[in-house]
């Protein structure tokens, strides 16, 4: 008799295949084998055979399903014993294949011990011929999965093994053939890395091992927070200076420019191929998308469309398609086909939504460089890539956009979009375009002859027989056999005409394809809109079912059970309803303050400020002076936020490397502004030189904070949210260390000197001109005129105000702290992490929108509620959007 595990569960006898009753023999019989040799507990195998709870007789159950796998195995059926309290499965290795790797690869390692590598490589080798898949494939459950993950583990191993010993031997080929896929299937193990970049190394091929290198540095910090482990990040090194070694006399600004083109490339496909991953675009067999052109006869598939595109006379393509069609999956796909087939040095498909894009205020080409530069923050590293790397890539011709949603967009902008993509891109530049038929033409008529060049095609509605075979992929044909009926005797009934998009096709078997649901309760609505609302209405409660969750299962990589379908659909409406009312498609988490009323959002940053100045106020000199620099500083916050620009993010990261000249050059300013602070105030010398380093140490310090250095990692919103706090969080400080000092000093030390007193000596118009100069330096560094102008005011309204010294020495570090606090938090609310906190917080404790906001929106991403682009989401399809939006309006009172 033979078992196997490594891959599906077999049992032969004398070479039969011997089929099992039931999943449970399986279960039990696998449970068994995964400790061969070893007393399995009934306990365990209660465990493996039901995965929920199991029932008061699962003792007697599995001693009757035991015994039923020894008569199954017939003679060799003896080879299950009964020992203790559990059974025993007696085994050698040549009756399981687990068993029989293992020896394989003692035997392997043992020649490798003495030298012999290829021998080691042919017996370990054998070793991995004897798998056929992931132990156990098929049939994991929770308690198997942790035992049948140590094998595909020790599978994983013997594959570094043989990839290390086969280097040794100089078999380069076999290597990268054997560990590209390999990396593939396991892209965090680091150790695969290291030998498949030795490889390309060795062989030359210097670019494909850095990006290698820059795909896992980039895959390691999203998931896990940490860099390549030391020994790669040197191999890294070694590989660059090599490849720059053997170039011809390369440009030093053309070599990293043409890195630029390479690491974007790279970026694009990770980024999109990870979105389509999470999308499912991929399982089950997805929709088939027929496509036409409105001239000529040309007709294909989606699987085609790149290939029709790349042999156009003029490569501009405009893809057209009603609400739902699936004109966004085509777009992504051809993105990714596209790539696919990027021959080097070829253009780079970079796919945008349009509608973030206001065609009045930014030309096409400056817009898709700032798109790239949002997306990719190290473009911008003139350093690492040269200088304005975006805008040199979009005017070189190295980006082709495809630019999804043209209908997404304002209606009164399109128009004007299509007229300025006309103008750009009439000279044959390519192109890729969606838009909604109606709306298309819409413009179209209006805006005259655009676009004369592209070719234009339109997706065909899902057909009756592909809607079917999708919808019963998984769960059969039964379930869904009345649907499939009323579709093909009623072609033109609400059912059939609802189910020709895609996303249709697909919310219905979200939301019927579980168990418990009943397809047939499509067949009962007989119109088209109330069809079509009900699967819109099915699709946030079907993503949010709870489920039984496996232990050990990784919360960053997978959908949380914290939220109800209940919660879910309140907080994604809200969101919705926010987007529509800001017209826009992006759910950018720096924009969130959009959804709190001006008045609102500029009292709460006003009053949050201005109370710690009150108390600042009060300390110096009572409730009149507090009153003062309450009034005076919280009105300069709250016309900031009123009528000041909204902050952007900061796309910076912490790095140390070439920043000393900088930083010298900023401390030196910090000391300069240090030394005036402390002689204006008439502090003495050495209080003076304190301030001065302190000063200098607070302005030097930003210089770390910098562009990042990989173009290849894109940006996401859990990316940028956390490069901005750590930037505004820095900058906050460093004001509320170096003012607040400067102001305990004051209060504590001042001479008081009077310069030019007015108002009986309570009020010093030269200390006014120097606050409201400070002030306004300080507005103009936090968000330029407003407040400037708002800062400048406050600053000598306050800073001319006298008042006695300090009479208790606790009242300075109080007073120092209190302002410093102020004009730190003035500081973090005037950027965007700090803006965001504020409001998260006030719309969180108003119950619209959760308190772990980011947390949610990943998981909604995860799901596939949301889709991510960049560093924002959006929703699924602008329909879902739309739908959430009017049943959000509709609960208000």
């Amino acid at each position: 008799m033979r078992f196997r595990v490594l891959g599906t569960l077999e049992v032969r006898v004398s070479g039969e295949r011997v089929t099992l009753a039931s999943p449970r023999q399986q279960r039990a019989l696998a449970a068994l084998l995964l400790s061969p040799n070893s007393v399995v507990p009934v306990e365990r195998l209660i465990d493996a055979l039901w995965e929920d709870e199991p029932p008061a007789t699962a003792v007697k159950q599995v001693r009757n399903c035991v015994s039923a796998l020894r008569a199954r195995l017939g003679e060799d059926g003896a080879a299950i014993v009964t020992d203790g309290p559990g059974y025993r499965l007696q085994a050698d290795a040549d009756d399981l294949d687990s068993l029989r790797f293992r020896r394989h690869v003692a035997a392997a390692r043992g020649l490798a011990g003495q030298a012999k590598f290829a021998d080691a490589v042919d017996e370990i080798g054998a070793a991995l011929a004897l798998w056929r898949g992931p132990a156990l494939d098929g049939l994991r459950t929770t308690t198997l999965a942790g035992r049948a993950a140590v094998l595909d583990e020790q599978r994983a191993d013997a594959v570094e093994l043989c990839a290390e010993w086969r280097l040794r031997l100089g078999e380069t080929g076999e290597v990268v053939r054997e560990l590209t896929e390999f990396c593939g299937e396991h892209p965090m193990r680091e150790l695969s890395h290291l030998l498949l970049m030795r490889a390309l190394a060795k062989e030359g091929r210097y670019a494909e091992a850095s990006t290698l290198f820059h795909g896992l540095r980039r895959r390691l910090a999203d998931e896990l927070g940490v860099d390549p482990n030391p020994e790669l990040r040197r191999l890294h090194e070694q590989i660059l200076t090599e490849a720059t070694a053997d170039e011809p006399e390369p440009a030093p600004e053309h070599h990293s420019f043409d890195r630029a083109v390479t690491e974007l490339a790279e970026a694009v496909t990770w980024q999109w191929r990870a979105e389509a991953e999470l999308r499912s675009l991929h399982r089950p067999q997805p929709i088939v998308l027929r496509w036409s052109a409105r001239r000529g006869n040309p007709r294909g598939e989606l699987d085609d469309i790149a290939e029709t595109f790349t042999a156009l006379p003029v490569p501009q393509l405009v893809v057209l398609g009603e609400p739902g069609s699936g004109k966004s999956v085509l777009a992504l796909m051809l993105t990714l086909d596209l790539l696919r087939a990027r021959a080097a040095g070829g253009p780079v498909p970079v796919l945008l939504s349009l509608a973030s894009w206001d065609p009045r205020r930014d030309h096409l080409d400056r817009w898709l460089a700032t798109r790239l530069a949002d997306d990719h923050p190290a473009l911008l590293n003139t350093r690492e890539y040269g200088r304005d790397a975006p805008t040199r890539l979009v005017l070189g011709g190295h980006v082709l956009p495809v630019l999804d949603g043209l209908d997404e967009m304002p209606a009164d902008l399109r128009v004007a979009a299509l007229d300025a993509l006309d103008q750009t891109m009439g000279a044959g530049r390519a192109l890729v375009l969606t838009c909604r038929s109606a709306e298309y033409d819409q413009v179209v008529r209006e805006a005259g002859a655009v676009l004369g060049a592209a070719t234009v095609v339109r997706l065909e509605p899902v057909a009756r027989q592909e809607a079917i075979t999708y919808l019963s992929a998984r769960d059969g044909r039964d379930r869904w056999g009345p649907v499939a009926e009323r579709l093909r005797r009623e072609p033109d009934a609400a059912l059939a005409r609802v189910l020709r998009t895609p996303l249709m096709v697909d919310l219905a078997r979200i939301g019927y394809g579980r168990p418990g649901a009943d397809p047939a309760e499509l067949l009962g609505a007989s119109d088209v809109e109330a069809l079509e609302g009900q699967l819109l209405d099915s699709f946030v409660p079907n993503a949010y079912a709870q489920v039984p969750q496996p232990p050990g299962r990784n919360p960053q990589t997978s959908p949380s059970g914290r939220y109800t379908a209940a919660q879910a659909t309140r907080w994604l409406g809200f969101l919705a309803r926010h987007l529509e009312r800001t017209r826009s498609r992006d759910l950018a988490w720096w924009q969130l303050y959009r959804a709190v009323p001006a008045w609102t959002r500029s009292g709460l940053a006003g009053v949050l400020v201005a109370v710690f100045f009150v108390v600042t106020g009060w300390v110096d000199d009572g409730p009149a002076l507090a009153a003062i620099y309450g009034v005076s500083f919280g009105g300069a916050a709250y016309l900031t936020h009123r009528f000041g620009r909204a902050p952007e993010p900061l796309r910076t990261e912490v790095r140390f490397a070439g920043a000393a000249r900088k930083f010298a050059g900023r401390f030196a300013i910090g000391a300069v502004v240090g030394v005036l602070l402390g002689l204006g105030w008439s502090l003495a010398t050495g209080l003076v030189v304190f301030l001065a380093l302190v000063f200098g140490l607070v302005f030097a310090v930003h210089v770390w904070l910098a562009k990042p250095v990989d173009a290849s990692r894109v940006s996401s919103p859990r990316t940028i949210l956390r490069n901005e706090r750590t930037g505004a969080i820095a900058l906050s400080v460093s004001f509320l260390v170096s003012l607040g000092l400067f102001d305990g000093m004051a209060f504590a030390f001042t001479a008081n000197t009077r310069f030019l007193p007015v108002l009986d000596g309570r009020y010093d118009l030269a200390l006014a001109v120097a606050g409201g100069l400070a002030g306004a330096s300080f507005g103009w560094f936090m968000a330029r005129g407003v407040a400037a102008v708002s800062y400048g005011l406050a600053g000598a309204i306050a800073g001319g105000q006298v008042f006695p010294p300090a009479t208790n020495p606790v009242l300075p570090f109080v007073a120092g702290v209190c302002f410093g606090t102020g004009i730190g938090l003035a500081v973090l609310v005037t950027r965007a992490w700090g803006n965001y906190f504020v409001h998260h917080v006030w719309l969180a404790a108003t119950g619209r929108v959760p308190w772990r906001l980011m947390h949610f929106l990943d998981d909604a991403h995860r799901r596939g509620v949301l889709r991510q682009a960049g560093g924002v989401y959006q929703f699924r399809h602008a329909r879902v959007q739309e739908r959430l939006a009017e049943a959000d309006q509709e609960e208000k009172p």
